[in-house]
């Protein structure tokens, strides 16, 4: 996350320390934020060679500067009723850019092989202006990674807290609900775990992975900002070193989970558990794979977007003297390619066999 105040020499810049930030401290932080990468040649230019291949679509533009920041979506040609949906989304913290070039590397390298199996549709950058300004936040200084549902539950120090809605969020929201709309029924046979025994309905989307990063600035910048915009005192974190995944630990999918983690060791190494044995301050479900105690649709996490029952957060370390951007960018393709392929063997339909389709005649 960069910006101009230091944050690093002490006090946070802006503000008063215990007071919370109102209209001129968030604008006085807006100003000090400079654009250091290119939205339109690292995304837009990228999307536009995908055209032949997929549908590829604007779904909204950021009130910061629409003309700048059109938000697009991509997805498979052969939709269809009859298939699962599957939800990639990146850059919903726009400074994480493997989140970013992963999912385009995803679209330029895997996607179109599994579009016989699965709808797909890939958001890579659901926060452009973060992107170019590598900020967490939004302009108006809101994590767009909290902010899925703004009316969730706030409780007093918890690490996670949902926030206001945001257009990052609401033109999402407004784009997948498009897509699945009139839909009642996801192709898709063995719903596994699940917390609670009371039924559910059918879900519209199979699966959903929201690629994200873990850096050095979470610490050094982000943290102090967010204490300082909320008048907090800013409570030190241990930066995890390698991949992990974020799992709802009310619906953990321990095999789903597990392949993924498989799927990525072949490129990057796993995250391990610090000295508390945590990652990220919360519990280590199994190897490579945190959990959280709430759902993250109650507090505004994008991966809580869908109703699906597979859903996880991807977590790469490009900080790591063990890793490279390379790196980073094919352990988020490794992770989306191993969970599909778990999906694909376990949990779609299994074609018959000609003796099952055509019993008198055999």
């Amino acid at each position: 996350m960069a910006s101009s105040p230091n944050s690093k020499s002490g006090a946070y810049p802006i503000g008063k320390a215990g007071q919370p930030w109102g209209t001129a401290e968030r604008v006085e932080w807006f100003r000090s934020t400079t654009v250091v990468r290119s939205y339109a040649e690292d995304v837009i230019a990228k999307l536009q060679l995908l055209k032949a291949q997929f549908i590829v679509e604007e779904y909204g533009a950021l009130s910061v500067d629409k003309e700048r920041y059109p938000l697009y979506a991509v997805r498979s040609r052969e939709w269809s009723p009859h298939k699962p949906n599957v939800l990639v989304t990146g850059g919903v913290h726009g400074y994480e850019k493997s989140g970013v070039q992963g999912a385009l590397l995803f679209l330029q390298t895997k996607a179109a092989a599994y579009s016989s199996a699965f709808n797909v549709c890939v958001c890579p950058c659901v926060s452009p202006w973060g992107y170019e300004t590598i900020q967490r936040w939004n302009a108006q200084a809101i994590d767009p990674n909290r902010s899925f549902n703004p009316n969730g539950e706030r409780v007093e120090g918890r690490s996670f807290n949902p926030e206001a809605a945001t257009e990052e969020s609401a033109a999402l929201l407004r784009h997948l609900e498009s897509l699945v709309k009139g839909s009642t029924t996801s192709a898709v046979t063995g719903g596994g775990e699940v917390g609670g025994d009371a039924p559910r309905p059918a879900p519209k989307w199979l699966a959903h992975f929201d690629l994200h990063e873990t850096t050095d600035t979470d610490e050094s910048e982000f943290m102090p900002a967010k204490a300082a915009r909320d008048g907090l005192p800013c409570a030190p974190s241990t930066i995890p070193d390698g991949f992990y995944l974020v799992a709802d630990g009310t619906n953990p999918q321990t095999a789903w989970q597990k392949a993924m983690i498989d799927g990525v060791s072949k490129v990057t190494h796993i995250a391990p558990p610090d000295a508390d044995g945590l990652i990220i301050d919360e519990p280590v479900l199994q190897h490579g794979v945190v959990g959280i105690p709430w759902p993250p649709a109650t507090i505004g996490l994008c991966a809580g977007v869908t109703d699906t029952l597979f859903a996880t957060t991807t977590e790469v370390y490009p900080d790591s003297p063990l890793a490279d951007e390379e790196q980073c960018n094919r352990a988020q393709v490794a992770a989306i390619a191993a969970g599909l392929d778990h999906l694909v063997e376990h949990h779609l339909p299994k074609p018959m066999s000609a003796r099952e389709a055509y019993p008198v005649c055999m």
